[in-house]
């Protein structure tokens, strides 16, 4: 299993929760849609001491699974629509598991 893990911090005009819940439902919306993608959750709801407003986290088959959701035309239409716009700030971890 591969897990992937993201970190955004948010543009200071679009730290609201209705950007919040669209990066939510749009990501974890790909569950069924992804091969090879298991497991996927968005928090949106951090605590005072966190310094990111949004994490991803997620679970893939292997890395090859991993490679085919960052390019599939579903994440890539999520990612351009509901993430990218909004986002600061993003820090990524894929690691083994």
């Amino acid at each position: 299993m591969v897990k992937h893990i993201i970190l955004w911090k948010l543009k200071s005009e679009h730290n609201n929760s209705d950007v919040k819940q669209g990066i939510k439902n749009g990501l974890e919306g790909l569950l069924v849609k992804i091969p090879g993608l298991v497991e996927i959750s968005v928090q949106t709801a951090s605590l005072e001491s966190s310094n990111a407003d949004v994490m991803l986290y997620s679970v893939f088959e292997d890395e090859a699974s991993l490679k085919g959701y960052v390019t599939h035309p579903e994440h890539v239409y999520v990612a351009n629509t509901f993430v990218r716009p909004f986002t600061e700030t993003r820090l990524c971890l894929d690691f083994e598991a």
